[in-house]
């Protein structure tokens, strides 16, 4: 009997030892990265309210805090709150001391009672926060996690303003402010920030009152009554100018450095119209009380969704020396500004779920181009977006990511770029009408609160009547994209176009709508489309009457996917004369300048493409032509010539400028780059100089 007892006990431990081991593994994926679970929400923020004021020679916070939290369901007894590296001087509830835990990270607060989830408590909190004490390492995307930034703070750069500034994301806040530091709280909030009265200062919400104290300080009020999440708190102070600008009732407002205050308008004018279109598009109008943006000296990233009070690093300055039409800055803008619908709005309730912020940010740029510049040029945007994510490692990586190292992985390429592409896929296989429709329906149904991108699939699906887990498993929940091999034929005896679609991916193979235009000769096409099945290579009879000029695959180019389809040379300068689309004349000119066969026939076609509508493809061409060929630049220089001279992009200009100076025969140029020097664009102004610099 006992032997058995002992037999049980033994079998007992093993099974529980193998329990544990099995647990164990499933907290981590195949490469050790650790399962990152929504944050649990014991206490939920309800309202912060801080005073504070600045140690610029210590670079330190001296704050006081009230708190007011609710209990999310359970009743609880303790608070737990995100606190870097600070000194705790006093906690209390109602007047009277309370005991607390602190290991610099996370304050643990015994409250005085259990309180249930009807009761609000407000804790009183007296702190010294100390950003440079502050251990948590930065990433590639936000370069330090300090959370409250002290610039020149002792004034002995002269050519560097004293400045502070905070930067929350992802859980960078908690160290000026001890607060629950998780995407998935929000909270009002209230902020009184005391400084020396010479400074400005800027926060989310409303300025609702100045007051200039009697030691030369003054302490500004601000007031947010709309809740928002942790990590978009913000303050700015300085001295900056304020340049007003107002969208319908809303202020927007630019804090700029005084010295730049004049160029205010070139580098943020185009922002009311982008509140405007934004909410157009989403049928939400723009939800808070007023948008204001603050350029910063040292900014660790290139800017931040701060709700009502963006910050942007001092790049946005270089537009100054930019052309007109030509804002590099603006895509960043934009990206920020629809933030405020999502991220701000709606947030992610978790990192893993990141790209629901970022992703919509992204291609809400894509959308702005789309409808101030034209499809041309928002296409090239794209081209661009796609460039980045195919030209980074990390494909291996799920859009929504529950298995990660460190939160700042996540700010990658495939949060933001594939996530754009993800979008546009759906926006064009779904119409505008649905893929608007959800967008606002996801924004309604998760106003001022969080979502998960399960939930953004729900939105769809109710509107559209369509069942799109199929989508979302391979797209938003796996990895990688499609890899084609597309090879046609025609059997003229049927009268069909014989299409293979081969995937040469290792891992995982998709499905997907897809589409083709088949040419005749005359240029006329059909559009046809089917559904490539989840398989190595899908087969396809097309009925056709005759010989096609070409098969186009893809046209519209919405496939996120890398497509080699055997096109000859023929074929791309047929593409380029007769499809349309900004990818289709990008492609073909790209194939045709790297073709062995390119000094005939293709050369042609790319002195016919310096004549393209849109002004990237004819710096493209400008820069693939081959001016060492006696035949090409006898047919091209007449038009380069009037190219650097008359184009209406002085970037163009500029281009052809520098294409003439590369010719043996530059001094009989000298007259256009005396001209070009004079020119009222910086850009052409400097092509010129160094071509006469060189001409001599």
């Amino acid at each position: 009997m006992k032997k058995n007892i002992y037999l049980f006990i033994l079998l007992l431990l093993i099974f529980q030892f193998l329990t544990a081991q099995q647990v164990a593994t499933s907290s981590t994926d195949g490469a050790g990265r650790e399962y990152r679970s929504t944050p649990e929400k014991v206490n939920d923020l309800v309202h912060t309210k801080l005073r504070l004021h600045f140690d610029f020679t210590k670079k330190q916070v001296y704050g006081e805090e009230w708190l007011t939290v609710q209990p999310h369901f359970y009743p609880v007894q303790e608070l737990s709150l995100d606190a870097k590296a600070m000194l705790i001087h006093e906690v209390t509830i109602n007047g009277n001391s309370l005991k607390y835990q602190y290991d610099r990270k996370i304050l643990k607060i015994q409250l005085d009672k259990i309180y249930n989830r009807q009761n609000n408590y407000t804790i009183y909190i007296n702190y010294t926060a100390r950003p440079e004490d502050v251990k948590e390492e930065g990433s590639e995307a936000i370069k330090y996690a300090k959370g409250i930034y002290f610039i020149n703070a002792d004034g002995k750069d002269p050519n560097k303003p004293t400045q502070i500034w905070t930067q929350g994301e992802t859980e960078s806040n908690s160290a000026w402010f001890p607060t629950i530091d998780k995407p998935n709280q929000k909270s009002t909030q209230e902020i009184y920030l005391t400084v020396p009265d010479r400074f400005i200062t800027l926060s989310n919400g409303l300025l609702k009152e100045q007051v200039k104290n009697n030691d030369g300080t003054r302490t500004d009020y601000w007031k947010m009554d709309l809740p928002h999440a942790p990590y978009l708190f913000f303050i700015g102070i300085g001295e900056f100018a304020i340049v007003k600008d107002q969208w319908n009732e809303v202020p927007v407002n630019y804090y700029l450095e005084k010295r730049y205050a004049p160029y205010a308008k070139k580098i943020f004018g185009n922002t009311p119209e982008m509140l405007d279109f934004f909410s157009r598009i989403t049928q939400i109008k723009y939800p808070w009380p007023k948008y204001d943006q603050m350029i910063v000296r040292d900014f660790v990233s290139g800017a931040m969704e701060n709700t009502t009070a963006v910050s942007h690093s001092e790049m946005a300055y270089e537009v100054i020396e930019e052309e007109a039409g030509e804002n590099s800055w603006e895509g960043t803008i934009a990206h920020e500004t629809f933030h405020h619908w999502f991220g701000d709005l709606v947030t992610a309730e978790s990192w893993s779920n990141l790209t629901l912020n970022e992703s919509f940010a992204t291609y809400g740029t894509y959308l702005w181009y789309e409808y101030k510049y034209g499809k041309d040029y928002a296409e090239s945007e794209r081209l661009k977006n796609l460039m980045g994510y195919f030209s980074k490692k990390g494909f291996k990586n799920n859009l929504v990511r529950f298995y990660y190292d460190k939160r700042e992985d996540i700010f990658d390429t495939v949060s933001y770029n594939k996530g754009s592409e993800i979008l546009h896929m759906l926006h064009k296989y779904l119409g505008d009408d649905v893929f608007f429709a959800a967008m606002k329906k996801y924004l309604v149904n998760h106003c001022f609160d969080t979502a998960e991108a399960h939930q953004w699939r729900i939105a769809l699906e109710e509107i559209s009547g369509k069942d799109l887990n199929w989508f979302f498993n391979q797209w938003y929940c796996g990895y990688g994209h499609p890899k084609l091999d597309i090879r046609q034929t025609y059997d003229k005896g049927s009268g069909k176009i014989v299409l293979a679609i081969a995937q040469t991916q290792d891992e995982p193979i998709f499905e997907f709508p897809y589409s083709v235009d088949i040419y005749r000769k005359d240029g006329s096409k059909e559009h046809r489309e089917f559904w490539v099945r989840k398989k190595k290579e899908n087969i396809f009879y097309l009925d056709f009457p005759q010989e096609p000029a070409l098969v186009n695959p893809d046209p519209d180019h919405v496939l996120l996917a890398n497509v080699e389809s055997h096109k000859s040379l023929k074929d791309w300068i047929f593409q380029y004369k007769y499809a349309s689309g900004f990818f289709d004349r990008y492609e073909a000119l790209k194939y045709i300048s790297a073709s062995e066969e390119h000094l005939g026939k293709g050369q042609e076609m790319l002195i016919k493409a310096l004549k393209d509508n849109y002004y990237g493809l004819r710096i493209l061409s400008l820069n693939y032509l081959n001016l060492k060929d006696n035949k090409t630049r006898k047919k091209a220089l007449p038009i380069i010539l009037d190219m650097a001279q008359n184009d209406t992009k002085n970037l163009v200009q500029a281009f052809a400028i520098i294409k003439l100076s590369e010719l043996n025969n530059r001094k009989d140029f000298t007259n256009i780059f005396k001209k070009g020097s004079k020119s009222s664009s910086r850009v052409v102004q400097k092509a010129s100089l160094e071509a006469l610099s060189g001409s001599k």
